[in-house]
């Protein structure tokens, strides 16, 4: 039983894959120029002639040779890298496995392009509750974030709920850390705490925040992400937190509760360095010459697929 529900997990994974293929090529043929577009129906009977090849490629991942193996590759991707922070080696061995994996894969006019990325470094770091109990906090730094003085900051927690309540109670937050424990509404919404959740709190005096992890659902884990300093406002330390955590402390706000965390992070940003953007072109079945719009054919899901989960054809998958 459990192996049919991990098959079936991998199997619609690989199924939701395709379709954000066909809306990536559908974005692709409906480019924003104003000057020789197609309206959004007559796109859509466009996209509509091409649902038998659409039903093959899912066929090849549910049913076929394809089955779980972008799951695979995705797997064989991370336990082979692992995290690929900017700037650290790790992001310099994705992007040769790419480069080569691509290569293997037929792409055309596979390239890396130089150019300057940031170089921030994570760190040691650490969170810990003091009162009213001692807890440890499971934490990941967010990207960009400053490092906290050597010996860490220690101060009161002020929880809430909101950017707006954040504004409400800005005469509490001087002085304090400041925990978001936003509720999940979509990731779009959401991650905006995660962005600017360092700089709201930082315009009313804290000196750190921890923002509750952007996702519906957790075991206890933290989601790091980047997130972006406003200019002319003071840089804190930030980190995220479990919705666990943030929940806890939010209950424990709820009660009157006096809440004090000491935050250690080694976070620190070092000069820009060398990277490269990984390229390859997927040309069009009918005009390989042109670029973008006019080279774009729905038929060439065919090649993406094979970029994806394999080099044999749907059209051969077919025939055997």
């Amino acid at each position: 039983m459990t192996g049919n529900k991990s098959r079936c997990q991998n199997s619609i994974s690989q199924v939701l894959l395709t379709l954000l293929i066909l809306c990536c090529l559908l974005q692709c043929h409906s480019r924003p120029h104003s000057y020789d577009s197609k309206s959004l129906a007559e796109i859509s009977r466009e996209v509509s002639k091409y649902s038998d090849i659409a039903q093959q490629i899912i066929n090849l991942a549910v049913y076929g040779k394809a089955q779980n193996r972008s799951y695979e590759r995705l797997a064989e991707f991370t336990d082979t890298i692992g995290n690929r922070v900017s700037g650290s080696k790790n992001l310099d061995l994705a992007i040769k496995y790419m480069y080569n994996a691509l290569n293997q894969d037929g792409l055309e006019n596979v390239h890396l392009e130089l150019v300057k990325i940031p170089h921030w470094v994570r760190g040691e770091e650490s969170a810990v509750m003091l009162l009213p109990r001692n807890h440890t906090l499971a934490i990941l730094g967010l990207g960009s974030s400053v490092g906290t003085p050597p010996g860490g900051i220690e101060a009161e927690v002020m929880v809430v709920e909101s950017f707006e309540e954040l504004k409400k109670r800005a005469s509490e937050a001087k002085g304090k850390i400041v925990v978001y424990n936003q509720p999940f509404v979509s990731y779009g919404e959401t991650v905006a705490y995660r962005a600017s959740g360092a700089s709201e709190a930082a315009k009313v005096g804290a000196v750190a925040s921890l923002i509750r992890s952007v996702t519906p659902f957790s075991i206890n884990s933290p989601h790091t992400g980047w997130q972006w300093y406003q200019p002319g406002v003071p840089q804190i330390p930030t980190a995220c937190i479990t919705i666990e955590d943030a929940q806890m402390m939010a209950r424990m706000a709820r009660r009157g509760q006096r809440i004090v965390v000491r935050l250690t992070m080694g976070a620190q940003t070092l000069p820009d360095v060398d990277s490269y953007n990984t390229v390859a072109e997927i040309r069009g079945s009918e005009h390989p010459e042109q670029v973008g719009h006019q080279g774009t054919n729905y038929r060439d899901l065919l090649l993406l697929n094979a970029c994806v989960y394999g080099k044999e054809s749907v059209s051969q998958e077919s025939e055997e």
